[in-house]
C-alpha cells in the first residue's frame, strides 16, 4: 500500500470491540416473548449482532413480522437498559490497543447500531471514554449500517475525510458501509462472519482480532511512529 496517511481508525462495537451476545440474547427473547413471537436459538441471535432492528425481526421471525419492528425495539430497548451493560464484556486487547493509537497520533471512534449512551457508558466504567474522540450510535443517524452515515458522523466529529481513515469491523454490513462510504476496512474474525464471506469486499486484511491491528498498521506503514516525550 505505500506510506499512505492514517489519521483515524473507526470501530464497530458488537464483536469488535466487545462481546454483549450474552445481553442481546437475553433482550431479544424478552421481546419475542412478551410479543407472541417464537423464541430464537442462542446461535441465530448471535448472528444477527450488528443489524438494525427490522432486520433482526426479519431474519429472525420471518419477513412478515418486519412491520412490527417499532414494537420489537421498544421491547428490547426496555430490557436492555436494565441488562446490556453488564451482559457486555470489552475485549481483553482493547484498552492496549486504543492506548497505542492514541500515543501514535491516530483519532479513534466508534461508529454502532448500538446505542451510543450505551457505548458510552461501557467506556466510562471502563476507563477508556478518553481515548475515544466521538461515538456515533443507533440514536444518531436516520439510516443504519450498511449506510455509511454513521461513518460519516464520526468522521465529521473527528474533523477527518474519508480517505484518511479506516473502518475495523466483524460483519458484511461493516464492509458494505465501508464500501458505500468510500473508507478503507479492515475485517476481524471475532464474530459469526467467516472470512471467505468478506472476500467479494476485498478488505485491507483479515484479522483474527483487534489485537493484530497496531502491528499490521506498523508493517503496512500506515501508522506514524509513537510519539514519546
Amino acid at each position: 500500500m505505500g506510506p499512505t496517511p492514517l489519521k483515524a481508525v473507526l470501530f464497530d462495537f458488537d464483536y469488535t470491540l466487545a462481546d454483549s451476545s450474552v445481553g442481546v440474547i437475553d433482550c431479544v427473547r424478552y421481546a419475542q416473548r412478551r410479543m407472541g413471537l417464537d423464541l430464537s436459538g442462542e446461535e441465530e441471535i448471535r448472528r444477527t449482532i450488528g443489524l438494525s432492528v427490522p432486520d433482526i425481526v426479519a431474519t429472525l421471525n420471518g419477513e412478515a413480522e418486519r412491520g412490527r419492528s417499532g414494537e420489537f425495539g421498544r421491547l428490547f430497548l426496555e430490557r436492555a437498559d436494565r441488562v446490556m451493560a453488564a451482559g457486555t464484556v470489552v475485549f481483553e486487547a482493547v484498552p492496549g490497543v486504543l492506548e497505542e493509537l492514541h500515543a501514535r497520533g491516530i483519532s479513534c471512534a466508534i461508529a454502532s447500531t448500538k446505542y451510543r449512551y450505551r457505548i458510552e457508558g461501557i467506556l466510562d466504567r471502563e476507563g477508556l471514554r478518553h481515548l475515544v474522540g466521538a461515538v456515533v450510535g443507533a440514536e444518531d443517524v436516520a439510516e443504519h449500517k450498511p449506510d455509511p452515515g454513521c461513518l460519516h458522523l464520526a468522521l465529521e466529529r473527528l474533523g477527518v475525510d474519508a480517505g484518511e481513515s479506516l473502518y475495523v469491523g466483524d460483519s458484511l454490513p461493516d464492509a458494505e458501509a465501508a464500501r458505500r462510504g468510500g473508507i478503507r476496512f479492515v475485517a476481524v474474525l471475532s464474530g459469526t462472519t467467516e472470512s471467505p464471506v468478506f472476500a467479494p469486499y476485498a478488505p485491507l486484511a483479515l484479522l483474527d482480532g483487534v489485537a493484530q491491528l497496531p502491528a499490521w498498521l506498523r508493517e503496512q506503514r500506515l501508522a506514524p511512529e509513537a510519539v514519546h516525550g
